[in-house]
C-alpha cells in the first residue's frame, strides 16, 4: 500500500480517510516498535506498558466520565474535535462513536462539528469552548483573553474551562502517543461504534482487559 498524505484542510471531505485495513497514519502495516499486541491504537501501546495504561486511564476517566456541568457527550466531543485538529485517526474514529452515542443527533452532528464547529448545530457555549479547545491544540499560549471572554459570555463557567483546556492538552498528548509510535488503526466505524456502545468507563474497561488477558 502506498504512503497517504493528509490533507491540510479539515474540512475536506478526504479526512478522515477511509481504509478498511488496519494500518498507520502513512499507511505502513507495522508500528515503529513491537508491541507484541495485535490490538489497535493505544491499546496496544496499553499492553505494552501497562504501568502507563493504569494512570493514563484514570486520566480519561476524571476528563471524560467525571463528575461536572459538561456532559460526558460534550466532553467526548471536545475529545474527538482536537483528534481530528491533529488528525489522528485511531482516536478521532474512536471517541466520535463515544460521542455519537452520548450527543443528540448521533454521529451526524459528530460530523458537522468536525467540519465546522461555527455552523454545527450545537450551542453557543460549546462552539466558544471548541474554540478554546481548537486553540490548546495549536498551541498553549494560543488561548487568548478573548477565547475565554468568549466562552463567559455564553455562560461557560471557570470549571467548563478548565476541564476543555484539560482535555485538549491530554488528547495532544495521547494523539502524539498513538501516531509517534505508528500505532495502527482502521477507519471502519462499526468497528469503533460497537465498543462504544458497550462501554462504561475507562478504567473499567481496562480493568477488563486485564481480566482477560490473565
Amino acid at each position: 500500500m502506498t504512503n497517504v498524505t493528509f490533507l491540510d484542510n479539515r474540512n475536506t471531505a478526504n479526512w478522515p480517510p477511509r481504509w478498511e485495513e488496519f494500518v498507520n497514519h502513512a499507511g505502513g502495516r507495522t508500528a515503529h516498535i513491537t508491541l507484541h499486541s495485535d490490538e489497535p491504537g493505544i491499546r496496544g501501546l496499553f499492553r505494552y506498558r501497562p504501568e502507563a495504561a493504569q494512570p493514563l486511564n484514570l486520566l480519561s476517566e476524571v476528563l471524560l466520565c467525571g463528575d461536572g456541568t459538561l456532559t460526558r457527550g460534550e466532553r467526548e466531543l471536545i475529545a474527538a474535535y482536537v483528534s481530528s485538529l491533529n488528525r489522528c485517526r485511531f482516536c478521532y474514529h474512536t471517541h466520535a462513536a463515544f460521542a455519537a452515542v452520548r450527543v443528540p443527533g448521533g454521529m451526524e452532528l459528530v460530523d458537522q462539528v468536525r467540519a465546522d464547529p461555527e455552523t454545527a448545530p450545537v450551542p453557543g457555549k460549546l462552539k466558544a469552548l471548541l474554540a478554546i479547545a481548537a486553540a490548546v491544540q495549536r498551541g498553549g499560549q494560543e488561548v487568548t483573553p478573548e477565547h475565554v471572554a468568549a466562552a463567559r459570555r455564553e455562560g461557560a463557567t471557570d470549571d467548563e474551562i478548565h476541564d476543555t483546556v484539560l482535555i485538549a492538552a491530554a488528547f495532544c498528548m495521547y494523539n502524539r502517543y498513538v501516531d509517534g509510535l505508528a500505532t495502527l488503526a482502521c477507519d471502519d466505524p462499526e468497528h469503533y461504534a460497537e465498543r462504544a456502545r458497550l462501554t462504561s468507563g475507562y478504567v473499567a474497561t481496562w480493568n477488563d482487559a486485564l481480566r482477560e488477558a490473565s
